[in-house]
């Protein structure tokens, strides 16, 4: 203890008061940090607990506010609900007016449409009749035309058969001296070749010869030529060692100065690789470029090809309506067609049937009703007073056709009566047939006959040509065992036939 007092006792250093004095300002620093930092936080815990309250407040205020506010929204709404209620009840008002015009005028307009088709149909039919009449005109001049151009055809085609027989014979005649003149020239130019073979074979003789004599001087000629020009190269290389050895002397020169070029040369190499690493830079940019071009060449392409193939389903659509288009109207021209002609065919029958025609029916084609006045007013007091609009328009569309179903009507009543008289002719044809095959059946002899009873007997005054039984029965008032009257056979056939 003695010694840790002794020690403490002792001055301290400049050095240690120093850093003494440093130690008291940290520790003094720190305590005001701390104090600094537990007020910030006493701060922001008190400012937290404010914002929170203040949060609170206003959520309560804004709930009441809200509140009155939806009360005065509910008020206006209620309000604006019955004025647009009212506006409603308006327009529904004013769209069935508007709806009721409508159809008011779609029936004119129907009306209209019904009176334009039928004259529509009036003009194509008189359309049709002329139609016809230029066919014919123009069928008549066509075949006036075809006969004038057939005379003609035949004219010409006699003169040029007649041209070309005298062509041909001329022909004939010409081929024939033609022949002729070329046998004679052919055996002329034969002795011609011939004699002109000799002589070519003796000149090229000769010139073969002569040739010869001339290539031998040729030949001894060139070898004078060779001796003089080998002395001459001779002399000449003397004078070409001397420049040979001049040559290596510049060749050892040009040599340094190859090596001097090679180092530039490889300067030169170090800038090109240089240089090919710029463009290979340049390169890679100019490449992503030109795929961003190409991107945007494929998106192009693509849409070209979307706008090519709705062109083409709009193409296929609108050729598919054509196509559906010709065929309807195809179908229409043939339903027309048939129309025409039935009603062609109508007209002929009308004429051939006008032939059989009385002269009663002639004078008076339509007959008056055959219905009594009382029938007539019951059939009015059926029929309902007001047509509806359909109905009128069906009973205008068929009244032109009153005629036609009177004689048609007529002709049906009297083809009834006949077929009614015909059934009752065949009915009486079969009694008479069963008489018959009676008479017959009793007149002859055979064992199946006299078997049954015959039919030829009277009995009572009474045939028994349709009676069963082979007794006859006794009339009221008479006894049943009385004789039985007998008739002859000849007597009854001649008063039931």
């Amino acid at each position: 203890m003695s010694k840790k007092g002794k020690k403490a006792k002792t001055p301290l250093s400049p050095e240690e008061q120093l850093l003494l004095f440093q130690q008291k300002v940290l520790a003094e620093e720190e305590t005001a940090k701390k104090r600094e930092r537990l007020l910030s936080q006493f701060l922001k815990d008190k400012l937290a607990k404010e914002e929170n309250s203040s949060a609170l407040n206003l959520n309560k205020i804004n709930t009441q506010w809200r509140t009155v506010l939806r009360e005065v929204k509910t008020r206006e709404l209620q309000t604006d609900i019955e004025i647009l209620s009212q506006t409603f009840e308006r327009v529904v008002d004013c769209k069935d007016n508007v709806i009721r015009s409508l159809a008011k005028d779609l029936s004119e307009a129907e009306e209209q449409h019904a009176h334009a088709l039928r004259s529509h149909l009036h003009n194509i039919d008189q359309l049709l009749a002329l139609q016809r009449g230029r066919l014919n005109a123009l069928e008549e001049n066509y075949n006036m035309e075809l006969e004038t151009l057939a005379q003609e055809f035949e004219t010409e085609r006699k003169t040029i058969v007649d041209q070309h027989e005298k062509e041909i014979r001329y022909l004939q005649d010409l081929f024939m001296a033609m022949e002729q003149n070329h046998i004679d020239s052919e055996y002329e130019s034969k002795l011609e070749f011939q004699s002109l073979r000799e002589d070519l074979k003796n000149k090229t003789l000769e010139e073969k010869h002569f040739l010869r004599l001339q290539q031998e001087n040729v030949v001894e000629d060139l070898w004078a030529r060779f001796q003089d020009a080998l002395k001459r190269y001779t002399d000449a290389t003397e004078d070409r060692k001397v420049a040979f050895e001049a040559l290596k002397v510049k060749d050892e020169k040009s040599s340094k100065e190859i090596g001097a070029q090679m180092k530039r040369i490889l300067r030169l190499q170090d800038s090109i690789v240089s240089l090919k690493d710029k463009i290979a830079t340049h390169s890679r940019e100019s490449e992503e470029q030109n795929q961003h071009i190409r991107e945007d060449k494929e998106l192009a392409l693509a849409q070209l090809r979307k706008l090519k193939t709705q062109r083409t389903q709009a193409r296929r659509i609108a050729q598919g309506g054509l196509v559906k288009l010709t065929l309807e109207s195809d179908a229409t021209l043939k339903a027309l067609r048939k129309t025409v002609d039935k009603g062609e065919r109508i007209l002929t029958l009308a004429e051939i049937c006008r032939k059989f025609e009385t002269e009663e029916e002639k004078v008076l084609p339509f007959y008056s009703s055959a219905l009594t006045p009382e029938e007539q007013e019951e059939i009015e007091k059926a029929v309902p007073e007001e047509f509806t609009d359909e109905l009128a328009k069906v009973t205008a569309d068929y009244t032109g056709m009153e005629n036609f179903w009177k004689r048609y009507n007529k002709v049906r009543l009297e083809q009834l009566s006949l077929q009614c008289r015909r059934a009752q002719l065949a009915e009486v044809n079969d009694k008479l047939r069963e008489t018959l095959k009676q008479y017959l059946n009793g007149i002859s002899v055979s064992e199946e006959v006299l078997s049954q009873p015959n039919p030829l007997l009277m009995v009572n005054y009474r045939s028994s040509l349709s009676q069963s039984s082979s007794t006859p029965t006794a009339p009221p008032g008479r006894a049943a065992d009385t004789a039985p009257n007998v008739v002859e056979a000849a007597h009854v056939t001649s008063h039931s036939l």
